[in-house]
């Protein structure tokens, strides 16, 4: 950002100084940021007020309803004003500031006055009248030339930004949950983008680009300049969805000062209210909220998710409390068909999505689908500490559905937690930052995995490695023993028959435990033998056999082992165990090398085998630390304890 543009912001900021003590810092926002789109609302339209205004009065006697597509025509713009009134006319009679300026704001196109609602500002205009400061504010902003003559859209969107920003950090407390470190977005539009380098200075390109929770909407606006750093005469269409009313507002202000349309960014739930269901994109990039729930829209992605592949959501449905990877499966379904040059994302994660979910459960299968489509090109792994409301490890995601063939069933890993610099000053839980020199370092890194992958002779990255998506399946096996059991009756067993639950519904309930305490002392290690021995209870109920089996079974590794009437073993719940073996082994080669060493007569239930997906991340890089020799411990010991004594005899003295 110039100093010019600085200075701009840092004058429109100074605003601030007005609000101090009426409001508090956190709040600055609500104030500072819909009157700066107000005010450069107004300088756009002046080249057009005259003639918008002349044509509503024709539209208006000749009785005309639909007057929106004439008067945006009219002004040359996706939006317009149809108020005799301008931003520095409404505050021209000081006691009437805010019914002017409520009769100004009254007549922009329905999409502005959406913005203005969603930051709530009618009740910033009641607060600020209530603290006598509205006159005071709104002449203060008069005072600011954002005619486009005088400060250029791209200018404009710079100082928006800066705006944005300052806001942003000042309220840290809840910043990230719409706001992302400038320098991650650098990285994550870098890793999105630099394998496309080449496509993306073609004349005349156009390309679209889509955040489904897009905030602020800063991933979009570095995105955009991105490629049109590269490609001044690229056509870059923004998208952008975003849940909260005041942050969709700030996304939706920023396309409109940058020129670029508003309608184009959608306000409410991705999953439940898709506002660009038809549309597809190049490039998408996301930092949806981590862990949070989804059980207010869970009916309807339950209904989709019924649907299968028809719907967004047809891989898998993860845990009610995260739905991270709903929102990389409504990415990949916007994704330009492969047949249409296809889509790149990017999108940031927590460890969860890696490795959450056994085999069978619906994040696994959602994993299990991205690999066995062979979706995921590379995970990089970031520094904790790096964002503004927390300080836990994140990761992104780049996904594609156009792999370069030689690239076809791999995935890159990149370890970059140890590319950081501390921070001068804390903002909230981000005591981290990436510099450029960082983001240069590890998205030359990754490309350079992109085009190494299948040259063994090229000096491998000490923090890259490459697997094949089907090195991060398994088959988890359920591994059985044989139920062993001998028979006796004892006075425990008679009471634990006693309270069986068919037993205490049967009517010669009495009579059966009668004639069971008669029997106490008698066993036997054979079943066939016992069941001879139990002839005395007579003909039982099913149910109530089955319950005198149980009292009187007891365990026994040395026991008879128990079959099934097909003589079959039957299995021991206690002693059943589960082993995950990777995709490339035979499950009876694993278990005679493994198992049957040790129990040799354990099986395997293929009827209960499942196959899973995780990527253990943090165990590919894991290195081996010894630890100190005895000797260096012993020495350290002796050091401290001297220390100690030394302070304890000047305490003394």
């Amino acid at each position: 950002m110039s100093t010019k543009h600085q200075e701009l912001a840092n004058f429109i900021w100074s605003v601030a100084d007005l609000l101090r003590g009426d409001y508090k810092q956190s709040e600055y926002g609500r104030v500072v940021l819909p009157l700066t789109v107000l005010r450069r609302l107004d300088c756009v339209l002046e080249p057009t007020k005259d003639a918008v205004l002349a044509r509503y009065q024709q539209l208006k006697d000749a009785g005309v309803q639909n007057m929106e597509p004439v008067l945006r025509r009219a002004a040359g713009l996706p939006f317009y004003n149809t108020s005799r009134l301008s931003f520095k006319t409404s505050f021209g009679d000081h006691d009437q500031v805010a019914v002017n300026l409520r009769a100004y704001i009254g007549g922009f196109s329905p999409g502005a006055v959406d913005v203005l609602d969603k930051y709530g500002f009618d009740t910033q205009i009641s607060r600020l009248a209530e603290a006598g400061l509205l006159y005071q504010v709104v002449a203060k902003f008069a005072e600011v030339d954002l005619h486009p003559d005088v400060v250029s859209n791209h200018q404009m969107g710079y100082v928006f930004e800066d705006l944005i920003r300052r806001f942003s950090e000042i309220s840290n407390e809840t910043a990230g949950e719409h706001f992302t470190p400038r320098e991650v977005i650098k990285l994550m539009v870098n890793l999105l983008l630099a394998p496309d380098e080449d496509d993306l200075v073609t004349p005349g390109i156009v390309r679209k680009i889509y955040d489904p929770a897009c905030g602020t909407g800063g991933m979009l606006s570095e995105a955009q300049d991105h490629i049109q750093a590269h490609n001044p005469h690229a056509t870059v269409e923004v998208y952008g969805q975003e849940l909260n009313g005041e942050t969709y507002a700030i996304c939706r202000s920023d396309m409109m000062l940058k020129g670029g349309d508003p309608t184009k960014i959608a306000f409410g739930n991705s999953f439940s209210q898709d506002g660009h269901e038809s549309e597809r994109f190049d490039y998408m990039l996301a930092n949806p909220p981590f862990g949070v729930e989804w059980k207010k829209v869970a009916p309807f992605i339950q209904a989709e998710h019924a649907r299968g592949f028809a719907g967004r959501f047809g891989a898998g449905l993860p845990r009610i409390n995260d739905g991270s990877l709903l929102f990389l499966q409504h990415m990949i379904s916007k994704m330009k068909r492969p047949e249409d040059g296809g889509g790149r994302l990017a999108i940031v994660f927590n460890g969860s999505p890696l490795f959450t979910g056994a085999a069978g459960s619906g994040e696994s299968e959602i994993r299990r689908w991205i690999l066995e489509n062979d979706l995921l090109e590379g995970i990089v792994a970031l520094p904790d500490q790096l964002f503004y409301n927390t300080g836990i490890s994140t990761y992104f995601w780049i996904l594609t559905n156009r792999k370069d063939p030689a690239y076809a069933r791999k995935v890159v890993l990149l370890d970059g937690r140890d590319y950081w610099t501390k921070m001068r000053k804390s903002l909230g839980d981000k005591r981290k930052m990436l510099t450029d020199k960082h983001i240069t370092e590890l998205t030359r890194a990754y490309v350079d995995a992109l085009s190494i992958v299948d040259d063994p002779e090229h000096p491998q990255h000490a923090k890259v490695k490459v697997f094949k998506t089907t090195d991060f399946g398994y088959q988890r096996i359920t591994v059985e023993r044989p139920l062993r059991l001998r028979f006796e009756v004892t006075e425990e067993a008679v009471a634990l028959l006693a309270e069986a639950r068919a037993v205490l519904k049967y009517a010669e309930r009495e009579s059966l435990l009668a004639a069971a305490k008669s029997l106490i002392g008698t066993s036997a290690a054979k079943r066939a033998e016992f069941a001879m021995k139990l002839n005395g209870l007579g003909k039982l109920p099913a149910a109530v056999e089955k319950a005198v089996w149980e009292a009187f079974s007891v365990s026994d590794p040395e026991g008879e082992v128990q079959t099934d009437r097909k003589g079959n073993p039957l299995p021991d719940g206690d002693l059943r165990d589960n082993e995950n073996v990777p995709l490339d082994q035979d499950i009876h080669d694993h278990l005679k090398r493994e198992v049957l060493p040790h129990v040799p007569d354990a099986w395997v239930d293929e009827t209960k085998t499942k196959t899973g997906y995780e990527i253990p991340f943090t165990r590919y890089f894991y290195v081996y630390q010894p630890p100190r020799s005895p000797d260096l411990i012993k020495l350290e010991i002796e050091k401290l304890e001297a220390q100690i004594q030394e302070s304890l005899g000047g305490v003394a003295k």
